[in-house]
């Protein structure tokens, strides 16, 4: 049985001493109330479902994520860490005040719907973000539940991120390259004076590397005689090996006899040494938007060399398995997302066909 006594206060505190459960107590504002609570606590106890509510309710939104971001975050790559960052500073604008418990699905879902309605942005206008924006954001505060749920022990009946319908990923860009454009490009970044910005290029047009994982490029991992690039650290984390062109090869060859390649450090493509005297690797930001104006491509994104690159893989025949073992892809699904096949080079095929 429950212990109901009234405190100093005027208010009813209810304690419950049950074996096999620990202690529990709550203050209420009236006697009936403490009493359904407490004959609603030991039915739970009875029956094995009941859920130590105190620390979900006492912790908000804002004091969760802040201890996300100081034990989980850290444990994922750096690009990671700053991506969750980004994305707790909204999370923490809009729902910072909630208490986990108090955190409904109904709550989470009109966060969601005014993200992609458009909020207001660091200007006061409203600034809608993308279907995948939001749902970067949902999946991180569905982890922030399940971490706390499984690991630190909060109380919680529910994910209520689970209970809600997440934005569908974007249908993905279809920016192809034609022949002229992929001359104007190359001329430009040729025309640089650092030749690596070429390389990089030239090299992810060939291979369908990421960005991330052509600037990371040690020495070790290019392997001439064999045709091929070890990658240990991917997007997806499953490191893979990149087969080379020979187009491909001779740019990497080029890149690993670069005669300016200073002696402390293993980077293929090497930046100026920081503050701290270590070389990280090379940025160009500036030279890829200039190379974009000189080419005539504003609406083109480094990110778009890989779409071409994948896309040229299908057109050359390679299979659909062939080129997620290049390219990384785990799906077919995220695979068809790359992969944007000309319209008129199906034409010349589709004559071949005999009726």
């Amino acid at each position: 049985m429950a212990t109901i006594v009234k405190t100093p206060s005027g208010t009813w505190k209810a304690l419950i001493r049950k074996t096999g459960w620990p202690a529990t107590a709550k203050t209420f504002r009236t006697k009936r109330d403490a009493e359904d609570w407490s004959r609603r606590t030991e039915d739970e106890m009875v029956r094995g479902i009941y859920i130590q509510r105190g620390p979900a309710e006492r912790m908000t939104v804002e004091v969760a994520l802040a201890r996300y971001l100081r034990e989980v975050t850290p444990t994922k790559r750096e690009s990671t860490q700053i991506g969750e960052r980004k994305k707790a500073l909204a999370l923490t604008k809009h729902l910072g005040k909630y208490s986990l418990a108090a955190l409904s699905a109904e709550i989470v879902a009109q966060y969601r719907d005014a993200r992609l309605a458009g909020d207001d942005g660091a200007d006061g206008k409203p600034v809608a973000r993308s279907n995948n924006t939001v749902r970067l954001e949902l999946a991180l505060l569905s982890h922030l539940f399940t971490i706390a749920i499984k690991e630190w022990g909060i109380g919680l009946p529910f994910n209520p991120v689970s209970h809600i319908r997440r934005p569908a990923p974007g249908a993905g860009r279809n920016r192809r390259l034609t022949v002229p454009e992929t001359q104007r490009l190359l001329a430009a970044v040729d025309a640089y004076s650092n030749p690596m910005f070429s390389w990089i290029v030239r090299g992810a047009l060939e291979t369908g590397m990421r960005l991330s994982e052509i600037a990371g490029l040690r020495l070790n991992q290019v392997d001439l005689q064999r045709r091929v690039i070890r990658l240990d650290h991917t997007k997806n984390s499953s490191p893979r090996t990149v087969p080379l062109t020979v187009a491909a090869t001779q740019v990497f060859r080029n890149a690993m006899d670069n005669p300016l390649r200073p002696g402390e450090t293993d980077l293929l493509f090497f930046g100026d040494p920081g503050k701290d005297g270590k070389r990280r690797p090379y940025m160009f930001d500036k030279a890829w938007t200039q190379a974009k104006l000189d080419a005539g491509l504003v609406d083109f994104r480094f990110h778009d060399l890989r779409h071409e690159a994948v896309s040229r893989f299908v057109e050359a025949g390679l299979s659909d398995q062939e080129v997620a073992a290049i390219s990384g892809h785990k799906s077919m699904q995220m695979l068809k997302r790359y992969t944007h096949l000309r319209a008129e080079d199906l034409v010349a095929k589709l004559d071949k066909l005999k009726h």
